[in-house]
């Protein structure tokens, strides 16, 4: 299995930090994001790492609006 020259750690073994992916994620929920950013997230962050924390935060996201209602109403 080969990968592209221009990457030279294939996607799901790159080590990138939980911050840095955290951080990746929430400017995604905003919908802004540098493209210099962006691309570096690209090259550091295993795609595996942005889906689990993706997941989990849309879930914090839903409990949070549910209790959100539940204490409104």
């Amino acid at each position: 299995m080969s990968h592209d020259a221009l990457d030279p750690v294939p996607a799901h073994r790159r080590k990138g930090s939980v911050g840095r992916t955290v951080k990746a994620v929430a400017w995604s929920f905003i919908g802004l994001r540098k493209g210099s950013e962006y691309r570096e997230d690209l090259e550091k962050v295993n795609p595996l790492h942005i889906i689990a924390v993706g997941l989990a935060a849309i879930f914090a996201l839903v409990a949070a609006l549910v209790a959100l209602v539940h204490w409104i109403v």
